[in-house]
């Protein structure tokens, strides 16, 4: 979904190779574990044998403890961990001994911050689940959903599409389609601070109306379109009022990503060709890419994917800390990262998928690694290389449970550029008067057309 949030600012071992038409869904009988021995999108269901990753409970269904939200209100979240204390702290000086469970973008923080950079690891939860129709939709997925057109789409219910994943593309897939929000709608700030400790302050207003994830009726991939998103730019003052839209496809060989936008100037509508993969996100300053948001987002083409396997990893987690409405943005954004003290890491089961750029392609970053939360399918970190093999840029996003979907959904997101040392606070929305309105179901396809996004802008 590309305002998600990347239109804010303005969507074991398989390598793909793009040779096969399609993949086949697993037997009966591995579909038999959703919901038993797996959780019903595919996690594993038991804790690990040192206690640290403790079962999956799901013993919350539409609630966060303490957080007595007005349904579709934006209400800003509650921490229901605020007064849980880290079970562990790495630092510099320690943080080699846990080595085997950090990706290699946390380990150059440490290396390049030695001073600053520390992670604070709390006692691991796995207390919320999905609606059932969720449920009973992944599992139909497991026996009958396929990859097709060599990667470029999906046949299935278009949300948590192969909870047994057997290939890269369906670890992908999963990724680009969680069980999510149905409608958004936000305004959302993006902070760029300078290694030299300076601040740039851009503002967008958007709407989403995301069609895979309708609760009314069983939305299929067929359908076509699985997202329409509207953002409008409010600030800097000079692009105010500059509206862009975007469809995203199921499959992006017979639909590809389509894109308009709206120059308040001259109050024309023009079709964006090409848009996504590297161009620059707005209000970045150039340290994310359109298909950074969510850490990845867009057609997978130009990339080779291979699925590494499962493996314990400290990531972000239950990250409440960054949402709440009393987090200032001068206390949040210090110089070289985010305070670590309202960052919380946990201990948890990740897919690692590696994407290695392929050699008739063009892509500023010639390798990356994105780690996937097996409870939730949302990517939390990525190691993003150059084209020579150097790591370049770490990146990681929040995420937390949302009463108004009974689902996870991204927030604080921080991409890091290891070389100049600059770094982006992305989707931030605590100095807004709301958070964001999710499934109000006040949203139609028809407001997403270019005719009315230029009746809109006028």
């Amino acid at each position: 979904m590309i305002y998600r949030r990347a239109s804010m600012a303005l969507a074991i071992a398989s390598v793909l190779a793009l040779p096969s038409a399609a993949f086949a869904a697993v037997s009966a009988e591995e579909a038999a574990k959703l919901g038993n021995e797996l959780t019903c999108v595919g996690a594993e269901q038991a804790g690990n044998a040192a206690g640290t990753i403790p079962e999956y409970t799901g013993k919350y269904l539409g609630k966060v403890p303490g957080w007595n939200i007005k349904p579709h209100s934006g209400d800003h979240p509650i921490d229901p961990y605020a007064d849980e204390k880290p079970r562990l702290v790495l630092t510099a000086a320690n943080y080699k001994e846990h080595a085997d469970k950090l990706s290699e973008g946390q380990k150059a923080m440490f290396e390049k911050y030695p001073d600053t950079y520390r992670m604070e690891v709390y006692p691991t939860h796995r207390d919320f689940r999905y609606p059932e129709f969720v449920c009973e939709r992944a599992k139909e997925n497991a026996l009958t959903a396929k990859v097709v057109d060599d990667g470029y789409g999906i046949d299935g219910i278009s949300h948590n599409p192969f909870p047994i994943p057997k290939t890269a593309m369906e670890a992908l897939w999963n990724h680009q389609l969680p069980y999510r929000d149905w409608t958004e709608e936000s305004t959302r700030d993006i902070v760029t601070v300078g290694a030299g400790g300076s601040y740039g302050y851009g503002r967008s207003y958007g709407k989403c109306l995301a069609l895979s994830n309708d609760p009314n009726v069983t939305p299929h991939s067929k359908d076509g379109i699985s997202a329409m998103c509207r953002t409008e730019v409010v600030l800097p003052t000079r692009d105010s009022g500059n509206t862009s839209m975007a469809h995203e496809p199921y499959n992006y060989l017979t639909s590809s990503r389509t894109a308009w936008s709206y120059n308040a100037g001259t109050r024309r509508v023009r079709l964006a060709p090409g848009y996504g993969y590297d161009q620059s996100l707005g209000g970045s300053n150039g340290t994310m890419t359109i298909d950074e948001d969510r850490l990845f987002n867009g057609a997978p083409d130009r990339y080779n994917w291979e699925l590494k396997g499962k493996k314990e990893v400290f990531i972000p987690a239950n990250g409440y800390k960054t949402e709440v409405a009393d987090l200032k943005y001068k206390d949040l954004l210090t110089p070289n990262h985010a305070d670590p003290k309202y960052i919380r890491y946990e201990l948890r089961r990740v897919w690692i998928l590696e994407a290695t750029l392929k050699e008739t392609s063009r892509h500023l970053y010639g390798k990356r690694r994105l780690y996937l939360d097996e409870d939730t399918w949302h990517a939390v970190m990525a190691d993003n290389y150059d084209t020579r093999g150097n790591l370049w840029k770490f990146a990681f996003l929040n995420t937390i449970y949302h009463p108004d979907m009974s689902a996870w959904r991204s927030g604080a997101s921080f991409y890091h550029d290891l070389n100049t040392g600059d770094y982006v606070g992305y989707n931030l929305t605590n100095e807004r008067r709301i958070s964001s309105i999710i499934n109000k179901g006040d949203q139609k396809k028809s407001d997403y057309t270019p005719d009315r996004l230029r009746a809109q802008g006028r």
